[in-house]
């Protein structure tokens, strides 16, 4: 199969892509405060050509995200600790060498960028990548939420043309898992391990998901948007709002180099959109089957006991002994080893 075209490399700074609630975020702001040092009123004032009433008006807005603000008199504002927010030219720096083809558009704002892109996917070529610092309507699989914060996720989505239909896709989900895994471990980001379909885990706790969208014919050429959203360093008050054990990247890399800097955002973005870059093409040649020995590796229920559910509703209930060449789940029950292509795992 012909390795898809990619476009040009370029990076620009997309406007806000669509209505967001109000009142809009002051990316602005955001970036002058993210170096954690403290600016005065006056300066940020001149900054914006604003009062200093509007500037206070902005740091109430920031302040509502979950972000804390010193204020002290004489001194002017400071975020608590420096803010990670994505760089333009630190990205297209680490990119150049590697994947130089990929056209890398960054919003500041936006619903979701899978359904942005989802909404462009007819004019996107393979390559096209849409990065938000803030979703305000973010998605999972079967119209979850993804929850996510200012410099505390990566939320991305990679559009990308198959000259195969989208029965051949059903294994992409899993595909993309083991390319971001492959690209954290490089980071020094050991010990993840895979949820059937789409999620990513550290010790049952989920840091991660992939959500996948196609469009096309079932036997000919079709196009997927290839959503990935990671919690990088996510805010104890998010954390407590997620109904599940969640964990973030940072806390991984932590424990694993105790008192070392992590990774940016920034540089983790880049190194998984380089495994990426890589891992598409594979698969439209090879298939999943190119990638099913580095998702078995890290199965999370290999050989747990699970149900797997459809809403309210149970499919079948067994052992999780693997999953097939075409990405389906494999489960012994009492009727022998299926093979389950829909449905949440759970364990029982």
């Amino acid at each position: 199969m012909a390795r898809p075209e990619w476009a040009s490399f370029a990076t620009s700074r997309v406007p806000r892509a669509s209505a967001v609630s109000s009142p809009r975020i002051p990316f602005s702001l955001l970036r002058l405060l993210s170096d954690g040092q403290f600016h005065s009123g006056e300066q940020l004032a001149r900054a914006f050509g604003c009062t200093r009433g509007a500037v206070w008006y902005r740091i109430r807005v920031v302040e509502a995200l979950g972000l804390q603000v010193y204020k002290v008199r004489g001194r002017g504002y400071r975020l608590s600790k420096p803010l990670d927010l994505l760089d333009a030219a630190e990205l297209e720096r680490a990119l150049a060498a590697r994947a130089p083809a990929l056209s890398l558009e960054l919003m500041d704002e936006c619903e979701s960028t899978n359904t942005w892109l989802m909404q462009r996917i007819g004019a996107s070529p393979s390559g096209r990548v849409v990065v938000c610092e803030h979703q305000s309507a973010g998605r999972g699989r079967r119209g979850s939420q993804w929850t996510s914060g200012v410099g505390a996720s990566l939320t991305f989505s990679m559009a990308w043309r198959f000259a195969c239909g989208t029965a051949a896709l059903s294994g992409l989900s899993l595909a993309v898992a083991v390319a971001v895994a492959d690209a954290l471990e490089a980071c020094g980001i050991a010990g993840t391990t895979l949820k059937w379909p789409n999620d990513l885990l550290h010790e049952g706790r989920k840091f991660g998901g992939i959500l996948i969208e196609v469009s096309g014919d079932p036997q000919g050429a079709s196009g997927a948007v290839i959503g990935v959203g990671l919690n990088v360093r996510l805010p104890a008050v998010l954390a407590d709002a997620i109904e599940r054990p969640v964990t973030d990247i940072a806390t991984l890399y932590a424990a694993a180099a105790p008192g070392a800097a992590p990774p940016s955002r920034t540089l983790l973005l880049a190194a998984i959109l380089v495994q990426l870059a890589e891992a598409l093409p594979r698969y439209a040649r090879e298939g999943f089957a190119a990638f099913r020995e580095g998702w078995l590796k890290r199965h999370a229920h290999a050989g747990r006991q699970v149900s797997i559910l459809q809403g309210e509703r149970m499919l079948t209930a067994g052992e999780a002994v693997g999953v097939a060449e075409d990405g389906a789940l494999l489960v012994r029950s009492a009727r022998g080893v299926e093979r389950v292509h829909s449905g949440e795992v759970s364990l029982r």
